[in-house]
């Protein structure tokens, strides 16, 4: 049976954003070119324009991609919530090219021309809910302002990713972020939340793990609902 259009269409799609990501993190957004883009995905230069009519447009579609997935599951304390989003983006740095390409455009100061504001707000904005969410159930010192703290840590992160990504590849990525939180979360929250958090450098991959769960039993029921 042939495969729809529309299926095609994302699929490629997804193909020319999994080649842009993998030539932007190993050659930066400057460097980087579309013929560079177009050999690594295979594709026709009239397909990459198709989805994207720029090089602009296919930064833009990586620093977009890095997002996906950000909705860890809900959790009573909104604190661990909050632990548990920042260590699984530190997991996916070190197993996903698309966010590691993300976050190396977010990161890239020679990148002219690129509006790399839009990540910066987007992990302000989920940061600032949380703790917002947090902040309603008494889990935050009286003195913390929401957004001002979820600017400080946004800043704090993003630079301790680049310092993890000079020194070891991302390798000690989610023993630092670790620390951070340990540094920084007793300056806002009590104490007796503090003392429920698990704040692990394994914490992400045991949420990613979570994750995968639903994803498993979603496939292996359609796949019985196709022989049935």
């Amino acid at each position: 049976m042939p495969e729809p259009k529309q299926d095609r269409a994302i699929r490629t799609r997804h193909t020319i954003l999994a080649a842009a990501a993998s030539v932007f993190e190993e050659r930066g957004y400057q460097a980087a070119t579309i013929s560079e883009i177009l050999a690594a995905a295979n594709v026709t230069k009239g397909a990459l324009y198709f989805h994207f009519k720029s090089k602009e447009e296919l930064a833009q579609g990586v620093l977009a991609g890095q997002d996906q997935d950000l909705a860890v599951p809900d959790r009573p304390c909104k604190t661990q919530e909050l632990v548990d989003t920042s260590m699984l983006h530190a997991y996916r740095l070190q197993t996903d090219p698309m966010v590691r390409a993300g976050v190396r455009l977010t990161l890239d100061q020679c990148a002219d021309g690129l509006d790399r504001a839009c990540p910066f707000h987007r992990w302000i904005n989920i940061v600032t809910d949380l703790l917002d969410k947090a902040q309603k159930q008494g889990e935050l010192l009286p003195h913390v302002t929401p957004a001002e703290t979820a600017e400080v840590l946004v800043g704090a992160i993003a630079g301790v990713q680049a310092m993890s990504q000079a020194t070891t590849a991302y390798q000690n990525l989610p023993h630092a972020i670790s620390v951070l939180l340990r540094h920084t979360l007793p300056s806002v929250v009590h104490s007796s939340v503090l003392t429920s958090l698990d704040l692990t450098p394994s914490r992400g991959h045991t949420v990613h793990t979570e994750m995968q769960i639903p994803t498993q039993q979603d496939t292996a029921e359609r796949a019985a609902a196709t022989v049935n």
